[in-house]
């Protein structure tokens, strides 16, 4: 299996009526240097301020981002290149990241690549800790800056470190 960390920035909290902005995506290997980054123009003339404001960008660069069917179809095509069989999908917060990507994905190519699941990294550590109280984030190395790639990889990083530091069995 292939986990590809992925991360997104929105301009809400749901898609469709909201749009997902941007997002990153890492290829977990232990160089984390096969990565994919998106850029979409919204879908939605509604939008929330202080959430595009977490992105760094204005509405006024959002409008002029890419095609969102175009990206999301190179996104397939990026996970076809990088990923032998069916790839895993992981984030910080799967709830959230999973559900933009999956609609992204089955609104403008008719299907999502990573099937019907997700995996979520903060529940992964919270079990390995046995503790519902404790966080990864101290397990990253690259800084969390919201740009989405960035944060991806901290956050694959973070699991690299639980594989060669806290024991977890994991196939890369």
């Amino acid at each position: 299996m292939a986990y590809i960390m992925v991360d997104v920035e929105t301009d809400g909290p749901i898609p469709g009526d909201f749009s997902m902005i941007s997002f990153g995506a890492v290829l977990v290997n232990e160089w984390l240097d096969t990565t994919f980054y998106g850029r979409l123009r919204p879908v939605s003339e509604k939008y929330n301020p202080e959430a595009l404001a977490v992105s760094g960008h204005t509405r006024e660069e959002t409008l002029g981002f890419d095609d969102p069917r175009a990206v999301m179809e190179s996104f397939a095509d990026w996970l076809r290149a990088n990923c032998k069989d069916r790839p895993v999908f992981i984030s910080d917060n799967n709830g959230f990241d999973w559900m933009f990507v999956c609609w992204y994905f089955h609104h403008f190519t008719g299907s999502n690549p990573f099937g019907h699941s997700s995996q979520n990294l903060g529940s992964l550590y919270k079990g390995m800790e046995k503790d519902m109280f404790k966080n990864f984030k101290h397990l990253r190395q690259t800084k969390h800056t919201h740009h989405p790639v960035d944060d991806a990889k901290g956050n694959a990083e973070a699991l690299l470190t639980m594989k060669r530091e806290l024991g977890l069995k994991i196939k890369l």
